[in-house]
């Protein structure tokens, strides 16, 4: 912590560590409000906007899949314009598309502000993961990162127990709520966070500029088995919040106003291995962790599919499993995180970007095909999440953070 005044670049801000993660986690919080929110009014949204079940879970995919193509460019004018400009115009923008979402009159409403929060919210979280980087290094940067993760696995517990209790009032005032949290979280980012790109160091913005970054980062193979490692590990937990409704309330038997069964035990998953993350930096190799995550995951899939194949269906059964699950998912996060973003220090905006993309494309094709595929039945769900995993060690075994070479 003490190297943090010279890292902060052309401010005074001298806000403490702990106060820079919570804001940084506030930021990268937005998506995961902004997903897990509004799950509880599923069925409310289908009569108030007279559509179907299908259409208002297509309403995730018009969210995720523009925010997924525009995590593309949220780093690199982060990189040109500065990082706190880059949260100003991001946050801006996700205020009045959620307000807009609140007013929507229809589904095809819904879908077109949802598609505009999805275009402007993944600036908090881009941002916030190349700001750790900027800030610290080494095991502190690992430490930081696994602090900044461990407030941000709240926001899926807490996110749809709030939107329950919003539903109570109306479902609009659930993405009043979205609006609020996002004005917030931007007057703490301009209040608390320092600018750390400064002009000497910011690259020309353009089409081409942006397409030569990329060319560089997806060249690159070790850059390339650590992103997809890390959107395949976290695809392995998020078919469960993308299928929630469904999984929760038809397969588990419970109401929408009691999705905390799943979400605060699945966190509190997150937040052990975020802990588990933060201990062992500087104090074991970053292959013994990922590895040791890696056995981790394995076991708790191995499980999970048990559970699902021998046991009845309960809530505890069922939750269990998918919570020791983010034990492991957790621990691997930041070191695979800090490794994707340390391959490219001079872009690392973009690097962040690309890091991004690829975990939320793949939780795009989740939402869009995977999950209606495999909710049919939690061993559906249980199966989907062994396929992810595997996907992932295999691509994380070709990395040198497995071979230590």
């Amino acid at each position: 912590m003490q190297n943090l005044s010279t890292k902060i670049l052309h401010t005074q801000k001298q806000s403490s560590p702990l106060v820079l993660s919570i804001v940084l986690a506030s930021l990268a919080a937005l998506a995961p409000f902004a997903i897990d929110t509004y799950l509880p009014a599923f069925p409310v949204l289908e009569a108030a906007l007279h559509c179907t079940s299908l259409q208002v879970q297509q309403s995730l995919t018009f969210y995720l899949l523009p925010y997924a193509l525009m995590t593309l460019f949220h780093g690199a004018i982060s990189d040109a314009v500065g990082r706190i400009t880059t949260i100003k115009w991001g946050l801006g923008v996700f205020v009045f598309a959620s307000i807009g979402c609140a007013f929507a009159p229809n589904v095809e409403t819904l879908w077109f502000f949802r598609a505009l929060q999805g275009l402007s919210g993944g600036a908090g979280n881009v941002v916030a993961r190349a700001m750790v980087r900027d800030l610290f290094e080494g095991a502190q940067a690992q430490r930081v990162m696994a602090t900044v993760q461990m407030l941000f696995g709240i926001a899926p517990a807490v996110a749809p127990i709030i939107g329950g209790l919003l539903l109570g009032i109306h479902w609009q005032i659930i993405f009043l709520f979205l609006a609020f949290y996002a004005a917030m979280s931007l007057f703490a980012a301009v209040k608390y966070l320092p600018e750390t790109m400064p002009v000497e160091k910011r690259l020309p913005l353009s089409i081409r500029q942006v397409f030569i970054s990329y060319k560089q980062l997806f060249r690159d193979h070790e850059f390339r088995y650590i992103v997809l490692a890390i959107g395949a590990n976290f695809s392995g937990f998020f078919i469960y919040v993308l299928a929630s409704p469904v999984f929760l309330v038809k397969h588990l038997g419970l109401s929408v106003h009691q999705f905390g069964w799943m979400f605060i035990p699945t966190v509190i998953g997150m937040i052990i291995g975020s802990y588990f993350a933060k201990y062992a930096a500087g104090k074991y190799s970053h292959q013994k962790v990922i590895k040791t995550a890696y056995a981790w995951m394995a076991a708790t899939v191995l499980l999970n599919i048990c559970v699902c194949f021998m046991l009845p269906t309960q809530p505890i059964f069922n939750i269990i499993p998918v919570a020791l699950f983010n034990i492991g998912m957790a621990m691997a996060m930041p070191v695979l995180s800090l490794a994707a973003l340390d391959r490219h220090p001079k872009i690392r905006g973009t690097a962040a970007s690309g890091q991004a993309f690829i975990q939320m494309l793949l939780s795009t094709v989740s939402a869009g095909i995977v999950v209606p595929f495999v909710w049919y039945a939690p061993s559906g769900l249980a199966l989907a999440m062994a396929a992810y995993l595997l996907f992932g060690w295999v691509i994380i075994r070709k990395s040198k953070l497995w071979t230590n070479k």
